[in-house]
């Protein structure tokens, strides 16, 4: 399944794994810098690996500091590989934007709209096609 909709925040190419949330997450104090796991106790996934996947979450929580976060787990090389949203969030966008201006690290943040949202598959992978041009996303069920 492809959707060829989504707005473009950041660009890159990245391909994983999709980590579906079930719940907003803030970076700063939800995601552990030293292996990508969701590390907030609260939060119902609370384990899950971000690593290198694919993340999407409806909406970002919180803090500021998240984009300090993306950028840290960018470098310790626990960063998700792109995040899908629904709702804009600029602070992943600088944190997407300064870990590829640091460390030539690209995550592509991009925004899915609402109503096909229900088409992300949870139990998939993902691969997103970011760029000036627009975007891309292809979805494979596993």
């Amino acid at each position: 399944m492809t959707i060829a909709s989504p707005r473009v925040l950041t660009h890159g190419v990245a391909r994983g794994t999709i980590a579906l949330l079930l719940q907003p997450l803030s970076l700063w104090g939800g995601l552990h810098l030293d292996d990508g796991t969701i590390c907030d106790v609260n939060h119902s996934q609370h384990g899950l690996s971000l690593a290198g996947k694919v993340l999407a979450m409806r909406a970002a929580r919180g803090s500021s500091s998240s984009s300090s976060a993306l950028v840290e787990a960018a470098r310790r090389g626990v960063a998700p590989a792109a995040i899908i949203l629904a709702r804009p969030d600029p602070i992943l966008a600088i944190g997407s934007l300064v870990a590829a201006d640091l460390y030539g690290l690209q995550i592509p943040v991009i925004l899915f709209p609402e109503d096909a949202w229900h088409r992300i598959p949870a139990d998939g992978e993902a691969l997103v096609d970011a760029s000036a041009s627009g975007c891309r996303v292809d979805f494979a069920v596993l």
